[in-house]
């Protein structure tokens, strides 16, 4: 039977989709960890007060990627090219979505209008990795090769997930709700799209490699497309509303490091 979990257990079982999987993932959280360097750095002076907090997003994000690097070298697999197409960070930045990076290379200090950009869009791809870091803790927190990597970086994921709302409910108090709601809206229906080509694209490739027959790559397709109908109509309402968390200050202290993986 075809399911959530017998399908990542192909992955990790064959060698190149593990090395495959594990690559798009170091690629993304190590640009995720420069993103957050940069706008630690650039924060403006309103809101300097952020920047242990961003700082330690990005030091995760740094982490997380070091994590998947320690996974390969453990299988003995080196990591390979990520195809654009499979890039989801990039496919966001070139979508608008988020702060360009030109931007971000600059020496010119952040507005308080990038910083809002910066944790609705945080706020809209952490959902959407806290969502798949609780699906694959639930079916391989106790895998003997996986299992640590995926409690340690699901936990970082709801930490972030939960600053998220902290910071933007804040600035919602001060009077920036509806530019927030705004950009929320925007970064929620790109995300969705993004996500869905994404998926669709890594799937193309692991089911090469796996030698999938066409009946079960199609199932599989239609699946996503039936996910992002779902999240069009319905679903996209989680990315965008805001509750106080019930972990206060999730970012607060410094990075916890992470295990040796090598």
């Amino acid at each position: 039977m075809l399911s959530a979990r017998s399908l990542f257990q192909e992955i990790i079982d064959n060698d190149e989709t593990y090395r495959l999987f594990c690559s798009v993932a170091a690629s993304g959280e190590a640009q995720g960890g420069w993103e957050n360097g940069r706008i630690a750095a650039l924060l403006p002076a309103s809101m300097v007060h952020l920047a242990p907090k961003v700082a330690r997003h990005g030091a995760d994000e740094d982490k997380h990627g070091r994590i998947f690097h320690g996974l390969m070298r453990r299988r003995g697999v080196e990591p390979v090219e990520v195809p654009p197409e499979t890039d989801y960070t990039m496919l966001l930045e070139r979508a608008g979505i988020g702060l360009p990076h030109a931007k971000l290379d600059a020496d010119e200090p952040l507005s308080e209008e990038d910083v809002i950009t910066y944790l609705a869009h945080s706020r809209v791809t952490e959902q959407r990795a806290s969502d798949q870091m609780d699906m694959l803790r639930r079916y391989f927190a106790a895998h003997p090769e996986v299992g640590n990597a995926v409690r340690i970086i699901s936990a970082d994921e709801d930490n972030h997930l939960a600053y998220c709302h902290e910071e933007l409910l804040r600035l919602a108090s001060e009077g920036h709700g509806r530019a927030i709601q705004r950009v929320l809206h925007e970064c929620a229906r790109a995300e969705n799209l993004i996500y869905r080509d994404v998926s669709l694209a890594v799937m193309d490739h692991i089911g090469r490699i796996l030698g999938w027959s066409r009946p079960k790559a199609a199932v599989l397709a239609t699946a996503i497309h039936a996910a992002y109908a779902w999240e069009s109509a319905v679903g996209w309402r989680r990315m965008v509303t805001l509750t106080m968390p019930r972990r206060r200050d999730a970012l607060g202290g410094p990075a916890t490091p992470e295990p040796e993986f090598a």
